[in-house]
């Protein structure tokens, strides 16, 4: 039989009970036989009891074991995250680009990662909410050209793009002058970005998804890092969408609190912080040479690719996403479309944020980004949120774990007396043990670290960090219950069936599981 680690498997002597006394004489003697061998079964079944126990401790102290190292990186640093000095710099970024602002964490933070990966992000909400300002803000940390233009629906291509160059004409070519322009800048802000008509529609598509630009007969390509793009409202015409589509991250941008407004009437001293990211343009002082404060080239061409070979996603993740896809799709109404394109790319920002986090795995909570990610109106953020939060923390794969633990129950009353069958189907059930304790141990880890995938995430703003902690946390400790429960009713079959249990012992010790079985 197989046995329980560090417990040696034992046989229990079958109970037998005396026969029954013919004759009236011996009815005495038979019932106290009889006592005696109640007394000792219960003895026995209590014994049994004790073992199931101590196997559910010995399993529950596996588990907190694991716990407590399990996450950690190693000694000698994140040898699949980026080194200590990105991960210094990000974080001197975010506060420098929060300085003076009240309220703007959550868009600092997304517009930081976005050009990072590679990506454009839009703003959409009222006229002066600091969307602009953060796109100045982004090109001063990354010491890039800034262009900056506001399009009405009259606009022409030369506003964005730059002026035919008259000498060129002159000799029978169509060449635009582009210093200055769009096809110039490392960092663009689109005011009213849906304004664009189509004589600049096809371009501006070229130039965001692939970084090339078409000057005259000759394609070049662009340092375009980051385009942020902002409107009042979303796009009506169905020749936008292509558009719309380009920009990966999208953010809602509201006027400040009640609170948050007192806060910035009242902030006289953040204008000195506020200078710390003067227009670009301005020269640079020597003891503005601060290097913590602005990142390399290096970390915005490189930081994509190494992460996508750096970290892993594991298919519990993408389970989740093909979930979320199907949920919005198929049960919400209307149906949200959520392009191939834009999962694939989805993915790749989850890796950027969790290599920059300092973790060389994908975690199922680095999905709340999608939060800002899958929707096509506004308000479809709130269901992205709302189903994460449920599907985050939820028992999943508990009720294949049950029917795998009615089915064990069940063979193991059919084989009794079959020592081969039963020692086989204990190895079945010890592996079964096995997977709730790591089940379990993930579970610990996630709540005595205080949810580090959640308030250890770089890209998660302070704020919404700790309301998605505080709104796990009572769902995680509803599914370490269940977990916990179903691991003792596995440990005490495990220790039954190396104590070779009758089926009395099984109806004892599980009577739920018995019910069902005879069901």
């Amino acid at each position: 039989m197989t046995a329980i680690p560090g417990r040696p498997a034992t046989r229990r002597r079958p109970l037998t009970l005396p026969q029954a006394a013919s004759d009236g004489g011996a009815a005495e003697a038979a019932r106290s036989n009889l006592q005696r061998a109640e007394a000792e079964y219960k003895s026995q079944l209590d014994a049994l009891k004790a073992a199931a126990g101590q196997a559910n401790a010995d399993a529950l102290s596996a588990a907190a074991a694991a716990a407590s190292t399990s996450g950690r990186l190693p000694a000698d640093g994140a040898a699949a995250g980026p080194d200590a000095g990105l991960r210094a710099r990000l974080e001197a970024a975010v506060q420098a680009m929060q300085a003076g602002l009240v309220e703007r964490d959550t868009e600092v933070r997304l517009l930081l990662l976005a050009a990072l990966s590679g990506e454009h992000i839009l703003y959409i909400g009222p006229p002066g909410t600091a969307k602009s300002e953060l796109g100045r803000r982004l090109s001063r940390l990354c010491k890039g050209t800034y262009f900056e233009r506001l399009l009405t629906r009259f606009s022409v291509p030369e506003e964005l793009f730059g002026p035919l160059s008259m000498r060129a004409l002159e000799e029978d070519k169509y060449w635009r002058q582009t210093t200055g322009y769009l096809p110039d800048a490392t960092v663009a802000f689109v005011d009213e970005i849906f304004k664009a008509n189509s004589a600049i529609l096809n371009t501006l598509l070229t130039l965001l998804n692939e970084r090339l630009f078409d000057n005259g007969a000759t394609r070049v390509p662009v340092p375009l890092l980051c385009l942020v793009g902002a409107s009042n409202e979303l796009p009506e015409s169905e020749e936008l969408d292509a558009l719309y589509d380009r920009f990966l991250l999208r953010r809602q941008v509201s006027q400040v609190s009640q609170a948050g407004l007192l806060e910035m009437l009242s902030n006289g001293g953040g204008r000195k912080q506020a200078l710390a990211l003067r227009s670009p343009g301005t020269a640079l002082e020597s003891s503005d040479e601060d290097t913590t404060f602005f990142l390399t080239d290096d970390d915005f061409q490189n930081t994509r690719e190494r992460a996508l070979d750096a970290v892993e996603v594991p298919p519990s993740v993408l389970q989740l996403i093909a979930d979320l896809r199907s949920y919005l799709q198929d049960k919400c109404e209307p149906p949200v479309y959520v392009s191939d394109r834009r999962l694939v790319k989805a993915v790749a920002l989850m890796q950027v944020a969790a290599y920059t986090s300092g973790r060389g795995r994908l975690a199922e909570y680095d999905c709340l980004l999608l939060r800002h990610v899958l929707w096509q109106r506004p308000d479809e953020a709130e269901r992205i949120y709302d189903w994460l939060l449920s599907n985050l923390a939820s028992n999943d794969g508990m009720a294949q774990m049950q029917y795998l633990l009615n089915g064990m129950f069940g063979r193991a009353c059919k084989a009794i007396g079959n020592p081969a069958a039963l020692d086989s189907l204990a190895g079945e059930v010890g592996d079964l043990r096995r997977a709730l304790t790591d089940k379990l141990s993930g579970i610990y880890a996630t709540m005595n670290e205080g949810f580090p995938a959640v308030l250890g995430n770089l890209w998660l703003g302070q704020d919404e960090a700790q309301a998605v902690a505080s709104a796990l946390l009572p769902k995680l400790e509803k599914t370490r219950k269940e977990v916990g429960d179903l691991l003792f009713e596995v440990a005490t079959l495990e220790v039954a069936l190396q104590s070779n249990a009758s089926a009395l012992d099984l109806a004892q010790l599980l009577p739920q599981r018995w019910h069902a079985f005879l069901r």
